[in-house]
């Protein structure tokens, strides 16, 4: 089946409410590993009080006909080892069926562009599998390290003044 690449509206996470608990859901399953006591129900609350913030922290969502496609977001901290790094790009997550659609790609470049428009001149990222896609999209490695069992890469991106 071939698809049509087409821009993807993305929009904050507060216009798509009833998401919630699947998007929190997706993120359990993929995420998980990294804090195992952190429930759906958690991550539920946490989407709920973000949902309606901008600058940061904020979450961004993909929607096509309803169905949730992706998503992103801005918050101040996202590794408890690097608490001197600030604010971060995180909860990057493509559904698995509409991935290889430049669907992670453009919720990235949006989140930069709202960092942007907040002031903010340098983000950070950790990665396990993707650092090609931010190496593509301007970002750096500035470390590879075990961070809770799972090897991954921090990376930063700066923004020109």
């Amino acid at each position: 089946m071939r698809f049509v690449k087409r821009p993807m509206k993305i929009e904050p996470l507060r216009y798509h409410m009833n998401l919630i608990g699947e998007i929190a859901t997706l993120h359990q399953a993929e995420w998980a590993h990294f804090d195992p006591d952190l429930t759906v129900e958690a991550r539920v609350a946490a989407l709920t009080n973000v949902a309606g913030h901008e600058g940061i922290p904020s979450i961004f969502v993909t929607v096509e006909n309803s169905k949730f496609c992706g998503s992103a977001a801005l918050v101040k901290q996202d590794m408890d080892s690097h608490p001197e790094l600030s604010p971060w790009l995180a909860a990057v997550f493509v559904k698995e069926a509409w991935r290889g659609r430049g669907i992670a790609k453009s919720l990235v470049q949006y989140c930069e562009r709202e960092a942007q428009n907040a002031g903010i001149r340098k983000l950070y990222l950790f990665t396990e599998f993707v650092s090609k896609l931010y190496v593509s999209l301007g970002w750096k490695t500035i470390e590879s390290c075990l961070y809770k069992g799972v090897e991954v890469d921090v990376m930063c991106r700066e923004f020109g003044s």
